[in-house]
């Protein structure tokens, strides 16, 4: 019934009023206030969805007029998204961690007339942008902002904007959404690209449909559906968590509990008891960090346990446990694995790591201990996911498991994994080049290289593009950063770093003029190599790398740095003849460098 209620739904709001009549005042939104974790019901949150929906008819918006949403995760950003959309608007999720120029690329590409943002904090760097654009005519507030003297834009609160008749506000929604068709845009989810400044995917009804579709059918096949609660703490900005943390949970009528930060999130994990976690790698490498520190000091027994776990582990194929492995192994459940599930809620059935690379260690870890771990692959063009490991076709960490539900996977003749469905996006906003370069004859070309194994799992073997995916899966444009580094006087060339790493890390070349400039000022011979020794040297270098990034958003700041021994050059075949760096060369030469400067 659930794969049948998301395969005939005509749009995301339709899903949704469908759930939201069915579950009533069952709670659906979960938040802490005061110290106490509250809910709101579906029924209650439905009735907000639709008053917030007319009320930005009423000030104005007409269909298809972009509003951007600025929000930390909490359940106003559920309302909002699903309100711009039974608006017939467009939804626009922005980073938190946007600065004034991301903001404005965003709204001037996107032309949003509208803003739902947060608090004043995050209002702070959007109205400089509002300013610079001059498309924005209106600001909603989720809590109460400061009122702006000769503001260029409206300003409504959050409580007058779901404010008024609730029954009359759903009939207005109902028939109009009616009209409402899965090949109709939903959103833009902006994302970087190699040329640096972010795209906007135009995600539409039916790519997240689809998403949904195939995410339930693992859920239903491999674990059932019962109570399901998930905790959501990824940025809902991020399409992985919008499609799988908000839309997932929606589809199969599950709860959503919204995380007070990643400084609260282990004990907010033991409080919520959620069944299905969202995940991205970089958590899963510090939950597993913490746990087995904390089974070190346990003693002898725990040790042993613990060792005999990633055993036993190691021993299994598929998921299937050796015969002389399983007396061990019945001792560890017994033991062990109900003091490892009891810190995640006693009740998790299921994390799901996506977003980035998943090291298999890791997955094997969480195995060991008696925590299903699959591990997806996707991105933003995609809905995001395309495929998915899972328990009945043999848990496989080395891979991205087969393509989901409604999900076509070829490998193209240079090695490329191509997509086809309706997941795929409809296009770039207003990127029509990009779009024919991505999406030819229907074939979302992902980027990455890879296979097929004999169990019809995807296997990634290399990424044919330069996009930089963080660990925890934040996409960073690296030649956007270069770009701005190369701008200073003082730096020549650079090469930034960080794929699958908590930050972004770079290889300078120092300008030779600049520096014999440099050297006459401060009384030192010129001499490059010996110049790079000296901390005064390095933190005048530094001082520009500052200055880059200070117009740069948080994941895209360059933490620390190294010189490269030399310029990249044609002839030391670090640079293409038409004057590219070949990354591959030069990660070949520093790898061990640019290691260090994780280990500082």
């Amino acid at each position: 019934m659930i794969l049948q209620d998301v395969d005939c739904a005509n749009n995301l709001v339709e899903l949704f009023l469908k759930r939201a009549d069915e579950k009533g005042d069952a709670p659906f939104l979960g938040r802490k206030v005061d110290g106490e974790w509250t809910t709101q019901s579906w029924s209650e949150v439905a009735k907000a969805v639709c008053l917030l929906a007319e009320n930005l008819r009423r000030i104005g918006l007409n269909a298809g007029d972009r509003v951007a949403l600025v929000s930390e995760n909490r359940p106003e950003w559920c309302i909002a998204d699903l309100a711009i959309m039974a608006a017939g608007c467009v939804s626009v999720p922005t980073y938190i961690t946007n600065t004034q120029r991301d903001h404005a690329h965003i709204l001037d590409n996107s032309g949003a007339r509208a803003v739902i943002v947060s608090n004043e904090k995050l209002l702070a760097p959007l109205v400089g942008a509002i300013g610079e654009t001059g498309c924005t005519d209106f600001v909603i507030g989720i809590d109460d902002l400061k009122r702006r003297q000769a503001s260029s834009f409206e300003y409504h609160n959050w409580d007058d904007m779901t404010a008024g008749d609730a029954k009359a506000a759903r009939a207005i929604v109902d028939a109009r959404i009616a009209d409402m068709g899965r090949n109709d845009l939903a959103c833009l989810i902006y994302t970087s690209g190699t040329g640096g400044a972010p795209r906007g995917v135009m995600q539409h009804h039916g790519a997240i449909l689809c998403n949904v579709s195939g995410a339930a059918e693992i859920l239903i096949n491999d674990f059932g559906i019962t109570d399901e609660r998930f905790l959501s703490f990824l940025p809902l900005s991020h399409a992985y968590e919008h499609s799988a943390g908000q839309y997932l949970p929606i589809g199969v009528g599950a709860e959503i509990f919204y995380a007070e930060g990643l400084e609260k999130l282990a004990s907010n994990i033991e409080e919520t008891r959620p069944t299905i976690m969202v995940v991205v790698p970089r958590l899963f490498e510090v939950l597993r960090t913490r746990i087995m520190k904390q089974i070190e000091k346990q003693g002898k027994v725990a040790n042993f346990m613990m060792d005999a776990a990633l055993k036993i582990s190691g021993n299994s194929r598929g998921g299937k446990k050796r015969l002389r492995d399983r007396p061990l192994d019945m001792l560890v459940e017994k033991t062990l694995r109900p003091k490892i599930r009891a810190k995640f809620g006693g009740r998790l059935k299921a994390m799901v790591s996506g977003g980035a690379p998943l090291n298999p260690d890791v997955g094997n870890f969480f195995q060991a201990m008696g925590l299903t771990m699959l591990q997806g692959y996707g991105q933003t063009e995609a809905g995001p996911i395309m495929s998915c490991n899972r328990p009945r076709t043999g848990l496989r960490m080395d891979t991205v498991g087969p393509p989901m539900r409604g999900v076509n996977i070829k490998i193209a003749e240079d090695g490329e994994i191509l997509c086809a469905g309706e997941l795929v996006m409809h296009g770039y906003w207003r990127n029509k080049a990009e779009t024919a370069r991505t999406v030819k004859d229907g074939w979302l070309h992902t980027g990455d290289i890879g296979l097929i194994d004999e169990g019809g799992r995807i296997k990634i073997t290399d990424r044919k593009k330069d996009m930089i995916v963080n660990d925890k899966g934040d996409n960073v444009a690296p030649q956007k950063v270069e770009g701005m580094l190369t701008l200073q006087p003082e730096i020549a060339q650079a090469m930034v770093s960080g794929d699958n790493r908590p930050y972004v890390v770079g290889l300078i070349v120092p300008d030779a003029e600049w520096a014999l400039e440099w050297a006459r000022a401060n009384d030192e011979k010129f001499d490059l190599a010996a110049l790079q020794d000296l901390p005064a040297f390095k933190n005048a270098v530094r001082a520009a790398v500052d200055r880059t990034n200070k117009d740069l958003s948080v994941v895209e700041k360059v933490k620390s740095f190294a010189f490269a021994d030399e310029a990249f050059t044609i002839e030391n075949e670090e640079m293409t003849p038409s004057m590219k760096i070949r990354r591959h060369k030069i990660r070949d030469r520093y790898q061990e460098r640019i290691d260090g400067m994780y280990r500082r």
